[in-house]
């Protein structure tokens, strides 16, 4: 997912998460591409993301998983470079034997 959204790959997003995917983000509920069309517009405007993972925690139960994780990254545009943490987690189903996000979930540590 997050290899799609720096590249503004709508396919590789897609392939990424399921037909039925939806995200809480800054405060929003993105449905579907809104997700990736929000980061290709700020990308638009300048700006660019750096998000790395960390602390994992991996849970697998039949054909669902999740993962809960520290995101520790940076947001970059014409003020300078501002580093980010955000609090992580995603639902993963299994999907024609791949592994897809169906559900995402971001908030921003203060």
């Amino acid at each position: 997912m997050y290899r799609a959204l720096v590249s503004d790959d709508l396919s590789l997003f897609r392939s990424a998460v399921t037909k039925d995917f939806f995200a809480y983000d800054g405060g929003k509920r993105f449905d579907g591409d809104a997700l990736s069309s929000q980061i290709k517009s700020a990308h638009g405007a300048g700006a660019t993301y750096v998000w790395t993972v960390n602390e994992p925690e991996v849970h697998v139960s039949c054909g669902t998983a999740w993962i809960s994780y520290v995101n520790r990254g940076s947001r970059t545009n014409a003020s300078g470079t501002t580093p980010i943490v955000w609090l992580e987690s995603a639902v993963l189903r299994q999907d024609s034997g791949q592994w897809r996000i169906r559900f995402f979930h971001s908030t921003r540590v203060p």
